[in-house]
């Protein structure tokens, strides 16, 4: 399962390296503030490529991130006084008679503190770094399609809620962000042959265990090319009208490429060739027989892999 990846973020690189034009109508829905919205999961990359922007019509959607930018900014200064609070009680109590139970405070507010102190400059700095373009189930992120006979940049959820399925599926299925290619005439037949997307990644990233302990390995491709991650998208709408509609999707999965494999995972993401992106993002529903052929057909960079940091 790939629990992680690194993608690429900035909605430019897929209008320079793709042709692919922007919905921007989807993406300022996405960041739309109304009622009590919670504000969306999405990598901070891709906040910032949209905040970076000096096109006209990237103002909208600038100004709605900078505004939830400013509102959760202030939830955290909030909260930042109550840990400095919580941590100036502690060290009192310590400081008139040493207690386990002060101790304990002192240690969790102290490290709340800082885990506050770094999300405020995380929403404070212009440029980005690597952590920001990681992309984890329930974030938002870039995807690929074909609208049209265009290619088409949307903003979708990394966990697919396949449409006419209740809103349950979500925790029922919570695996849903992949997408077993042995079950894609199965569990995926309203999506497989239908709708098909593109993610762009420089690397993965999996749970594996290591001695008896569960780390995180990251994967990259020693070519140091981009991949290209087969997914399959859903368009998910509320019959009843109350939910929101949902732009979602799941990567596909294969067997594991051998080197995976012996760092101790079983599935690896299908990485398809360049020359292979318009037949996916084009499928012929009844001729399934041609896309299985490109995942046959797939890149095998050999993927090096160390402990995430």
């Amino acid at each position: 399962m790939c629990y992680s990846a690194q993608i690429e973020a900035d909605y430019k690189q897929f209008v320079l390296n793709y042709g692919a034009v922007i919905d921007l109508q989807t993406f300022a829905k996405l960041w739309l503030r109304e009622g009590d919205k919670p504000r969306p999961k999405t990598p901070r990359a891709m906040d910032l490529s949209f905040l970076k922007s000096k096109e006209p019509a990237m103002a909208r959607l600038a100004g709605e991130i900078r505004e939830w930018d400013t509102e959760q900014v202030a939830q955290l200064e909030t909260e930042l006084f109550k840990q400095a609070k919580r941590l100036a009680d502690a060290e009192r109590k310590l400081a008139e008679k040493p207690t386990k139970t002060a101790a304990n405070e002192q240690r969790i507010a102290g490290n709340k503190i800082e885990q506050i102190k770094r999300k405020i400059a995380d929403l404070k700095r212009s440029k980005p770094e690597a952590r920001d373009f990681r992309m984890f189930p329930g974030y938002y992120c870039p995807v690929l399609v074909s609208e049209n006979g265009k290619l088409v940049v949307k903003p979708m959820r990394y966990q697919c809620r396949p449409a006419g399925k209740p809103a349950a599926y979500d925790a029922k299925y919570p695996g849903t962000y992949n997408a077993r290619r042995d079950n894609l005439e199965g569990f995926w037949k309203g999506q497989f042959g239908h709708t098909h997307g593109l993610i762009v990644a420089s690397r993965f990233y999996e749970h594996v265990e290591i001695d008896g302990e569960n780390q995180v390995l990251e994967f990259v491709p020693r070519t140091g090319e981009d991949m290209l991650i087969a997914c399959l998208w859903s368009h998910w709408k509320d019959p009843k009208g109350v939910e929101p509609d949902l732009l979602s999707f799941a990567a596909v999965t294969d067997d594991p490429e051998p080197e995976v494999a012996a760092a101790g995972h079983d599935r690896t993401i299908i990485n398809i060739k360049p020359e292979h992106v318009q037949a996916w993002l084009n499928p012929d529903p009844i001729d399934l027989q041609s896309l299985y052929a490109i995942f046959d057909d797939k890149r095998h960079p050999f993927y090096e892999h160390r402990i995430a940091a």
